[in-house]
């Protein structure tokens, strides 16, 4: 106890100094502003002042604060960029109309999901005693929180602009959603009869008062909220939970073929009849959005196993503070004082929403439109891969040449097959391999199964802490270790996000390795729908390299640089070794030499890369990033960023590969990663890159790099401002997804008839 209060104090004082020396700085900041602007006005003597170096030394600090602060962007506000490209998809002409519902879902899915885990960790923040600031805009939690609630208001009033577009172009196609100012009395009684019948006997409306207080609200789960008054004056608040399986959501008008009603509004139109003795003053439909930021390793203990931990945290979770309400209607600030209090919320994270609150119901309209195709993306199914003959050994084609898989372009199947292969094969002595998300029926978790109960030593490592994913990784490291497989539950500093799986097979009085390395999760459903590059390899050195990866993660230890000569691995010796290459670059552009320098990921947060990357622009190395979602560099800023180039592209598959390329020409070196350039994955996860050394494949992934480069159909080009624009290239636009899947269908059908 004496040791844990010394460590305590420590802490402590750390960070009491921390403070003071922040507080410090700031002050030397606000002077130095204010000399600036003395100078400008000829009222300081600087010739005088500039004896003793101080005040030269305050103005190149803040002109340097200045030059920084516009370069940054906050990492929120360009999450929040990267959502609204999502919802521009569901207002785009250009995509298919039932596909554009499902950008609206997609969009909404991804808000819920942030406010969840963002704006919940900075709400938590705010909570805490240390006031905690963005480490590249220096916005507090609070200057956060309130930016991202300005933004989500404006960018809801756009998106029931979209949704209204959408819905006044379904009607011609025979779908419409409807409320009751467009029904007919007769239909009105009709619905009145469903709701007594059908709705009503399922339903359990509240009062709130010193009977019944205020009820726990589930996380994302419809409401109704009911202003009361009795007959004698006496104010009440009705709650009626509106989210029931036990009936449907969308509820068909029966003399209206293909209209709907949802199940929220025939309940909000008929709660008077729930509350007979009262007066509806207002009413409206209410979600709730809960926090779901929780840290598994406050919950740690030694003594607990991790699996039912996990349990626990899942449990816990559902119960998290709220950190935002939405209303489908406006109500008076009175009750919103009264739901602020209850519910122990700020009335700012109130937000009034004219779209429906759950726009999951967009997927079951899309139903009754599956009979008219061109509402619909043209069906594509991934190309088996020409390199590759699925009717022999995939262990065997491979110990003679490299193989690069492009996910959703190529399919999943001859990776599935090699598993399957070295689970029979009798050569194969072991199987080890990483799981973060895998799919629910999964042919994967099927093949470690067999190879098991064959006799091989499998070694899964299973991340239980995959966000949501949590109970699906615990239900599936059960399977796993009922058959036979060592199952290994992550390390308890660092979550395992490396996509790595490693074959040992007998050869002669030896063993061989064959190694396979991705961007993307072992999960059959996802490798239909993001784009993924996958390395599989009999490079031993590689397979060495991974061999002591997994060696060390049974250690429940990480690798060092010492440890591995190809492989890049975070925490220790991924980001210091992208250093290393970016200086390369800009040595060899001093030197008069080529430089270059492009990444494709899908979020840049982390600082130490950026300012990496800043001090290669102002090298002069021409750097290009293909970067989906987050991105907080400002590319194109005079005298920092001019040489840096940012595309994202939003389109129909969801981009997720992570390519890294430093150099030019025979000397350029090509990385696949499963990193983004942000902190949590450089220095706080278990990552792996691998470099690719086959020229057949170092050449596909130029050619996947380069052609998103020129995509000007799906790609938007970021600018100085911060805003991201259109981009205008090519006579005919290029839709990079859509040119590798002609490529991929064409290579397959090439394939086909040399056979």
């Amino acid at each position: 106890m004496k040791a844990l209060a010394g460590l305590l104090v420590g802490v402590e004082k750390k960070l009491h100094l921390a403070d003071r020396r922040r507080r410090r700085e700031d002050k030397l900041i606000e002077r130095a502003r204010l000399l600036e602007i003395q100078r400008a006005q000829n009222k300081t003597n600087l010739k005088d002042a500039d004896a003793n170096g101080k005040i030269s030394y305050r103005i190149g600090a803040y002109m340097q604060m200045k030059k920084l602060e516009e370069v940054y962007t906050n990492r929120e506000l360009s999450w929040l960029q990267f959502n609204e490209r999502v919802l521009n998809e569901a207002g785009n002409p250009r995509v298919p109309l039932a596909e554009r519902l499902t950008f609206a879902s997609i969009y909404q899915t991804n808000l819920d999901e942030f406010f969840m885990v963002r704006v919940g960790s900075l709400m938590m923040q705010m909570n805490s005693k240390e006031k905690i600031f963005e480490n590249k805009t220096k916005m507090s939690s609070e200057e956060q929180v309130s930016a991202i609630l300005d933004r989500v208001c404006e960018l809801e009033k756009k998106k029931a602009r979209i949704y209204e577009q959408l819905m006044g172009e379904l009607e011609p196609k025979g779908v419409r959603i409807i409320n009751f100012n467009k029904l007919s009395k007769d239909e009105g009684d009709l619905l009145e009869a469903y709701f007594d019948a059908h709705i009503a006997p399922f339903l359990s409306p509240m009062i709130i008062g010193k009977q019944q207080p205020f009820p726990f609200l589930a996380n994302k789960q419809l409401y109704a909220v009911v202003l009361l008054t009795t007959q004698k004056g006496k104010k009440k608040t009705g709650i009626v939970p509106c989210s029931n399986s036990v009936f449907k959501r969308l509820i068909e008008i029966p003399t209206r073929p293909g209209t709907f009603m949802l199940s929220e509004e025939l309940i909000l139109h008929f709660v008077s009849k729930l509350y007979p003795k009262y007066v509806i003053r207002e009413k409206s439909i209410m979600r709730v959005t809960r926090n779901a930021d929780i840290d598994a390793q406050s919950m740690y203990d030694e003594d607990m196993d991790y699996r039912n931990m996990m349990e626990e945290l899942i449990k816990r979770r559902v119960r998290l503070d709220p950190v935002r309400v939405e209303l489908s209607r406006k109500i008076n600030r009175k009750a919103i004082d009264e739901l602020s209090s209850f519910l122990e919320i700020g009335k700012k994270h109130f937000i009034s929403v004219k779209t429906p609150l759950d726009m999951s119901f967009v997927f079951q309209l899309q139903h009754y439109l599956r009979d008219k195709q061109e509402l619909f993306f043209e069906k594509r199914t991934p190309r088996d891969t020409p390199e590759l003959s699925l009717k022999e050994s995939i262990l065997s084609q491979v110990e003679k040449k490299d193989v690069l898989l492009s996910y959703p372009f190529e399919s999943m199947k001859p990776f599935i097959k090699m598993l399957n292969d070295a689970a029979e094969d009798p050569d194969v002595v072991s199987i080890k391999m990483t799981l973060y998300r895998v799919a629910d029926k999964s042919q994967i978790i099927d093949a470690l199964i067999e190879a098991a109960e064959n006799g091989k030593e499998v070694i899964v490592l299973v991340e239980l802490r995959a966000r949501f994913d949590e109970a699906n990784n615990i239900e599936m490291s059960h399977r796993l270790e009922d058959a036979g497989c060592q199952i290994l539950y992550g390390l308890g500093d660092y979550k395992v996000h490396s996509k790595l799986c490693l074959i040992t097979k007998k050869k002669g009085d030896g063993f061989e390795y064959i190694t396979q390395i991705g961007t993307g999760n072992y999960n059959e459903k996802t490798s239909r729908l993001y784009t993924d590059l996958s390395l599989i390899t009999a490079n031993q050195e590689i397979g060495a390299d991974a061999s002591r990866v997994f060696m060390a993660l049974q250690r429940g230890e990480t690798v060092s640089d010492g440890d591995v000569k190809h492989l890049l691995v975070a925490p220790k010796c991924l980001q210091n070794k992208i250093v290393d290459m970016i200086d390369e670059q800009i040595a060899n552009k001093n030197a008069g030499k080529p430089a270059y320098i492009g990444v494709k990921i899908n979020s840049l947060t982390d600082k130490v890369l950026i300012d990496k990357l800043i001090d290669a622009s102002q090298a002069g190395v021409k750097v290009e990033l293909i970067v989906r979602g987050i991105c907080c560099v400002k590319p194109q800023v005079e005298g920092a960023t001019e040489n840096i180039t940012v595309i994202s592209v939003v389109g129909r598959y969801l981009e997720h590969s992570r390519i890294y390329r430093f150099g030019v020409g025979d000397d350029e070196k090509i990385y696949i990663a499963s990193a983004d350039f942000m902190t949590r994955n450089t220095v706080r996860r278990v990552e792996v890159a691998t470099p690719v050394y086959d020229a057949h494949a170092k050449d596909k992934i130029r050619h996947i790099f380069d052609t998103i480069m020129t995509d000007d159909e799906k790609g938007k080009e970021l600018c100085a401002d911060g805003e991201y624009v259109d981009r205008k290239i090519n006579s005919t636009p290029i839709d990079s997804q859509e040119q590798f899947f002609e490529e991929a269908y064409k290579n397959a059908d090439k394939s086909a008839d040399n056979q």
